[in-house]
């Protein structure tokens, strides 16, 4: 049976009591799929936890005040994060996401495994740092040339070619020369965590022996 509408012929779930009424679970999911505890994401967005419980279950009316932060934390789109009723519009707009000089350019929505376009600008020639985190990660040079760190190895990739690796392995990414590298990555939740907080190493280090 088809759902009722209201006096304007709207669905219930595309009022403006109905969109709100959906923030909270959305918040929720969003959230948990990335792995995050309410004292996590409290620390990152500036509310306190009281707050972000009371929001995500229905008690706490959203305001803009507290939907930009999250937004820009969980780096979805602010009318993706209400659920917005669709204009028609079939084009997807992408808003880049930019962390420490790097720009992460969202291809997927929030769930799974994520796709990101990443630009990658040259840096200081100083040395790279390592890191690891949960997760694996596949990525595939657009343009430029990827130097990419693995542990004791380190590999140059052109346009064209695209790697695999267990994130467990310490790693770096950046420019083998003067040039942005244009990059498209694919990696879960706690991957896109690790690459959107933390804070970038250095772009560049001193060559190694290639493989």
């Amino acid at each position: 049976m088809a759902a009722e509408e209201d006096a304007a012929g709207r669905p219930p779930g595309n009022t403006k009591d109905g969109v709100l009424a959906a923030v909270g679970p959305r918040l929720r999911e969003l959230r948990r799929g990335h792995g995050m505890t309410l004292a996590e994401l409290a620390e990152r967005t500036g509310i306190n936890e009281s707050t972000l419980s009371r929001l995500e279950g229905g008690t706490r009316k959203p305001t803009l005040e507290l939907l930009l932060p999250l937004a820009e934390v969980h780096a979805v789109p602010l009318d993706e994060l209400v659920g917005a009723p669709r204009t028609g519009d079939p084009r997807i707009h992408l808003r880049p996401v930019t962390r420490d000089g790097l720009t992460y350019v969202p291809l997927s929505r929030p769930g799974g495994v994520q796709a990101h376009k990443l630009l990658i600008p040259p840096g200081p020639d100083t040395e790279p740092a390592l890191r690891t985190h949960e997760g694996f990660e596949w990525l595939y040079v657009l343009a430029g040339r990827l130097r990419l760190i693995l542990g004791e190895r380190t590999l140059v990739l052109k346009p064209g070619e695209a790697a695999e690796f267990d994130t467990h392995v310490p790693h770096w990414l950046g420019p083998d020369d003067d040039r942005t590298v244009e990059l498209l990555v694919l990696f879960g939740h706690q991957g896109e965590r690790a690459h959107l907080r933390a804070r970038q190493g250095p772009e560049r280090g001193p060559a190694e022996g290639r493989t």
